[in-house]
């Protein structure tokens, strides 16, 4: 029997990166995946993928940024189950701007939108159904940004993953007798797609040293699958082995500014 036989679970921007690999994780372990992110096509091609291997799975497109989608997905997936017992906020992204000089607040509210403000709501509109079943996990992968912030990640994003790994930590302290586990995951630099979106993205070479996404996955799984007597408040996540970032901040130091300063 699989480490989450017969639990549902849901995985926003479970298309690529750390949600793919989680969901097909959890998959491997028993349970029904729901996966979410704002592109269909990549998001039915992981369900596929785990329905081809014999496990269940079902995907909905939905954007965070978006108050509607996020209350459609919701009830999109209590329509289908009567709850959910791991919830996995992996959805993010970061401003190409990454400067407190030249960040717009059109980048600066989308990051804060897709990083915090969608995955209160969304465990809001959940949580209901996951009081009245006893409980459930909810692990929000946030960053190391959210306690070593800093230009080269941003500065929406290190405020937007602060945000929520705070959020994680007043959801437990609230509902943690109801339940509700609470954890928050915070990994250094993973070799994911959201690389590709910085002011100087990493070469190949660079990449190689990184963390995997399956290395996270399998830390997210590790504290979806303990004990309910049990939760993981908290872990933070690095690669081994560190880099020179300075040609990285200095790429993200620069991006945005006008041409005359």
């Amino acid at each position: 029997m699989g480490k989450l036989e017969g639990k549902i679970t849901l995985v926003t921007g479970g298309g690529t990166g750390i949600g793919r690999a989680t969901a097909l994780l959890f998959a491997r372990e028993g349970a029904t995946v729901i996966v979410s992110g704002r592109r269909l096509e990549p998001l039915e091609a992981v369900a596929g993928e785990i329905e081809e291997a014999g496990g269940d799975a079902w995907a909905h497109s939905a954007d965070m940024e978006d108050p509607g989608a996020v209350r459609g997905l919701a009830e999109a997936v209590l329509d289908r189950h009567p709850t959910v017992d791991v919830l996995v906020h992996n959805a993010g992204h970061s401003s190409k701007v990454r400067s407190t000089r030249y960040i717009s607040q059109e980048e600066w509210d989308s990051v804060i939108a897709v990083n915090a403000t969608g995955p209160a709501m969304l465990t809001k509109a959940l949580l209901p159904a996951m009081l009245a079943h006893g409980g459930a996990t909810v692990i929000m992968v946030s960053s190391m940004a959210a306690i070593r912030p800093g230009v080269m990640a941003g500065t929406a994003y290190g405020a937007a993953k602060a945000a929520s790994r705070n959020y994680i930590f007043g959801l437990g302290a609230e509902l943690r007798q109801l339940g509700i586990r609470a954890t928050s995951v915070l990994p250094g630099e993973v070799d994911t797609p959201i690389l590709d979106n910085r002011p100087r993205p990493p070469s190949t070479e660079e990449r190689a040293n990184m963390m995997a996404a399956e290395d996270i996955a399998e830390a997210i799984l590790t504290a979806a699958a303990l004990p309910e007597r049990t939760v993981i408040e908290e872990m933070t996540l690095m690669p081994t082995r560190l880099r020179d970032y300075s040609a990285d901040i200095a790429a993200a130091r620069t991006l945005g500014a006008p041409e005359d300063d």
